[in-house]
């Protein structure tokens, strides 16, 4: 395995973690709060930026060696891992128009990696 593709797959682990704390936050705001600050300033919301952050960094650490023209390919990993953890933790079903999307993202992806 190349240096580059272990930074590359950082780069997608790194996506992954992003979709898990969409999920996180998704759950945070299907509870009723007392107030707006308890809203935006509760245990779930505070650990998934926290996550968003760890995010961050990880992406700015692979981006060391990943190309920046590469970024935009291995982020777009993200709605693909966004729908399955939708359907995986609140059955929500994609649409027509969400999986022919995805099928679009799918397909940029294997021309993208079948030119590089």
């Amino acid at each position: 395995m190349t240096t580059l593709t272990k930074y590359a797959l950082l780069l997608v682990m790194s996506s992954l973690i992003s979709s898990l704390s969409q999920v996180l936050l998704k759950k945070s705001a299907g509870r009723r709060y007392d107030s707006k600050i308890k809203e935006y300033l509760n245990a779930p919301v505070i650990i998934a930026y926290g996550i968003f952050f760890l995010c961050t960094l990880i992406s700015m650490y692979g981006l060391k060696v990943v190309p920046l023209s590469m970024s935009p390919l291995l982020d777009a990993t993200g709605y693909i891992f966004v729908t399955a953890l939708s359907f995986a933790f609140f059955k929500e079903v994609p649409g027509r128009r969400q999986l022919a999307g995805l099928v679009l993202i799918l397909a940029g992806i294997a021309v993208y990696g079948i030119q590089g």
